[in-house]
């Protein structure tokens, strides 16, 4: 049975029990929902409200259900009633798509906490939805989509220092600066960026704490630093593991204390501002070489984001290629790429990310003459690819060879079949990092179909 929350504490969000039949202590339950404001409803797969999943047990087919109800990004809360599940079995469920499980209270106390859940849910999925974020963060991953739900949280409803990682060009001071747009604070400051690279060591002390006048040969006039421009903002240090250890510890002790002076006065100055720090390096790595203090790592990364590469995210390409190219074209509704650029786009590889392919779509847009969609003509020459890189056929001699060499050597269709289907899956799984969701959704498959045909492997080869 489903049924649909409709109280004023909570916003919608179905509810239903994981089995083929509801059992009696479920049943039982429906009355106490029903108080909670939860009334009958029937749902559908591509409703985007929040699913909340009652189990009695778990096995393989409630591990599925939960798998296909958070498809597509689709948040779901299990409740484990009439069962005492071990830890393994526990981290499963978050692990098959759950974003969190909670025990049933036989005397109903659990239904607050789950429309407290669920209420934050709908706050932040309304952020999520609102201008200030659609009109700069653009992708509908599923992996993706989770990460900007928690960044989402994390800006709008704490002060809680964050770290953004990754790669050059996947977008870290983009999203640095959506955590302070969205940022809830009523005398909110200026957004202040401090790029690491770029700070001159023998003005460092100016650029972080100000000076007075006279502080040193050249001060003419007094100056406001990095902190004091940031006072009740927010302070994004770009490539933060590029600073020196001395200043590490100068700005340890500002995150530490909240307080600074300038170089050359006395006088001890309020620094109350938000901190975010990014960076392309490995900062633990950094720290166990001696490079990055880690008390300093523990104080700027309570909230850690990994922003993934641009080739982490196809899906996400031709959306983004659009949103580009809406940019060059402000007025022009309709202006898209025809299908030989989006095939380009899509067969292109993108070294420097997000940034690399705003570069292209800006390349494409400055040769377009305003008419029509984008096509071929319009990349630079510089940016095509060679007649043999453009030619080259996956199923091409290379392909051809093996398969002949393969039925030479006495194999059939079924045995080259599945030895290719291995190798695509190895291939894949290695450069996800061994995520099998993500490995995957490249395969065309379900993760849970990934892993029943990788364990039928492993019982095979043992």
């Amino acid at each position: 049975m489903d049924t649909q929350a409709q109280s004023s504490a909570a916003p919608a969000a179905w509810c239903r029990f994981s089995g083929p039949s509801p059992p009696e202590p479920y049943l039982r339950l429906l009355p106490v929902l029903e108080s909670a404001g939860i009334q009958p409803q029937n749902s559908t797969p591509s409703d985007p409200r929040p699913v909340v999943l009652f189990i009695d047990q778990l096995d393989n087919s409630v591990l599925d259900k939960i798998r296909e109800s958070a498809q597509g990004g689709r948040r779901l809360m299990a409740i484990a009633f009439g069962c005492n599940l071990p830890m393994a079995e526990r981290w499963s469920v978050l692990a098959a798509g759950a974003c969190d499980l909670l025990e049933w209270d036989s005397e109903g106390t659990t239904i607050p906490q789950v429309l407290a859940k669920i209420e934050r849910w709908d706050e932040v999925e309304m952020i999520l939805q609102s201008a200030a974020v659609r009109e700069q963060i653009v992708g509908a991953g599923p992996d993706w989509l989770a990460m900007l739900r928690q960044i989402v949280e994390i800006a709008a409803l704490t002060l809680a220092p964050v770290l953004i990682t990754g790669e050059s060009g996947t977008g870290k001071e983009l999203i640095a600066s959506l955590i302070h747009a969205i940022d809830r604070r009523s005398t909110k400051g200026e957004f202040v960026l401090l790029d690491c690279t770029t700070i001159v060591p023998e003005l460092a002390g100016s650029e972080f704490f100000g000076h007075e006048r006279g502080a040193y040969t050249g001060a003419v006039g007094q100056r406001d630093g990095a902190f004091a421009l940031a006072h009740r903002g927010t302070l994004f240090l770009d490539e933060v593991g590029e600073l020196p250890m001395t200043l590490q510890a100068s700005l340890l002790r500002v995150v530490q204390e909240r307080t600074y002076k300038r170089v050359g006065s006395n006088e001890w100055r309020a620094a109350d501002f938000r901190l975010i720090c990014a960076t392309n390096r490995d900062l633990i790595a950094e720290g166990s070489r001696g490079a990055f203090r880690r008390d300093l790592y523990y104080r700027i990364a309570a909230c850690t984001f990994h922003l993934p590469p641009l080739r982490y995210r196809p899906d996400d390409i031709l959306p983004l290629a659009r949103h580009f190219l809406r940019q060059h074209y402000p007025s022009e509704l309709d202006i898209d790429f025809d299908d030989a650029v989006c095939k380009y786009l899509l067969a292109r590889e993108y070294p420097g990310n997000v940034r690399d392919l705003k570069q292209i779509v800006g390349r494409m847009a400055y040769r377009h003459p305003g008419a029509g969609r984008i096509t071929l003509g319009d990349v630079p020459p510089e940016d095509r690819p060679s007649i043999d890189e453009a030619s080259v056929d996956w199923k091409g001699e290379p392909f051809r060879r093996s398969v002949q060499r393969a039925v030479s050597m006495g194999f059939g269709l079924k045995e080259i079949g599945r030895s290719a289907e291995e190798v695509a899956e190895e291939f894949v799984v290695e450069q996800e990092s061994g995520n099998l969701q993500r490995a995957a959704r490249r395969l065309g498959i379900t993760d849970r179909a990934l892993q029943m045909r990788r364990a039928a492997r492993r019982q095979t080869d043992s």
